[in-house]
């Protein structure tokens, strides 16, 4: 291993006692995450899970730099988050991760190639550039036959490769999906999941997702559970199951 290889720690994400509270108007807070511990390695798929007000979407917020938490250490790609002020934030958050979200948010005005280009309308890319890079992101989703199609004249799962593509289009190592197969049928949520999975295998993405669905968790290398804002032990999936 060479000295730039060993500067790169093997974790993209690395919480350390990590505790969100909320102030509710009353005299004490509500903590929603009680220390949190949590290494996720550099091309891995984990799915969370837990009943609802465990706190996944608080933790998801967390990962994805969306809320601050009150306390501990959160280190993405190396780099302590806790310090960095709104602006460090977000420019972290454009470099190091994307989103996949139950729903799209695909603007309907826009064809699928349009809301691919979208984001990368923030990048220094010229418009050839971003032409290119959008079509390379829906070829990998094989959607080259749809991108001039709007988002009404797509099928549910058509829509969420839209949004898969509009993701990787800026190549972030890291792909957070909010219950990514939540309204969709068996086998479309299956073909997603598998999309997912590719993603990971073929281009190293580390992947958090977030899903109710123990069958789409079965997809995943590592499954996590959170019970009222404590992550249970964490269980290696089946190799049959993966």
């Amino acid at each position: 291993m060479n000295t730039a290889d060993a500067a790169v720690p093997p974790e993209l994400i690395a919480l350390d006692a990590v505790r969100k509270s909320y102030n509710l108007g009353r005299p004490s807070e509500a903590e929603v995450l009680h220390g949190i511990d949590l290494q996720v390695r550099r091309g891995e798929f984990i799915a969370l899970m837990g009943p609802s007000g465990s706190g996944k979407s608080t933790l998801l917020n967390i990962l994805g730099l969306l809320e601050r938490m009150t306390s501990g250490s959160f280190r993405l790609d190396g780099e302590e988050v806790q310090g960095l002020d709104d602006a460090a934030l977000t420019l972290r958050r454009r470099s190091t991760l994307r989103f996949v979200f139950l729903f799209r948010h695909l603007l309907p005005a826009f064809s699928a190639l349009e809301n691919v280009e979208l984001p990368l309308l923030l990048t220094g890319l010229s418009a050839r550039e971003r032409r290119a890079q959008a079509e390379a992101a829906l070829h990998m989703v094989s959607l080259s036959d749809r991108m001039d199609h709007y988002p009404n004249e797509l099928s549910g799962g058509q829509q969420q490769r839209v949004a898969i593509a509009r993701a990787l289009a800026c190549d972030p190592p890291l792909i957070v999906a909010d219950e990514p197969t939540g309204d969709l049928d068996r086998h479309t949520g299956q073909e997603v999941l598998g999309m997912l999975q590719q993603l990971q295998q073929d281009l190293g993405k580390t992947i958090v997702m977030v899903t109710h669905d123990p069958k789409a968790a079965a997809c995943a290398g590592r499954l996590i559970h959170l019970e009222k804002g404590v992550l249970v032990p964490d269980s290696e999936m089946p190799a049959g199951a993966r």
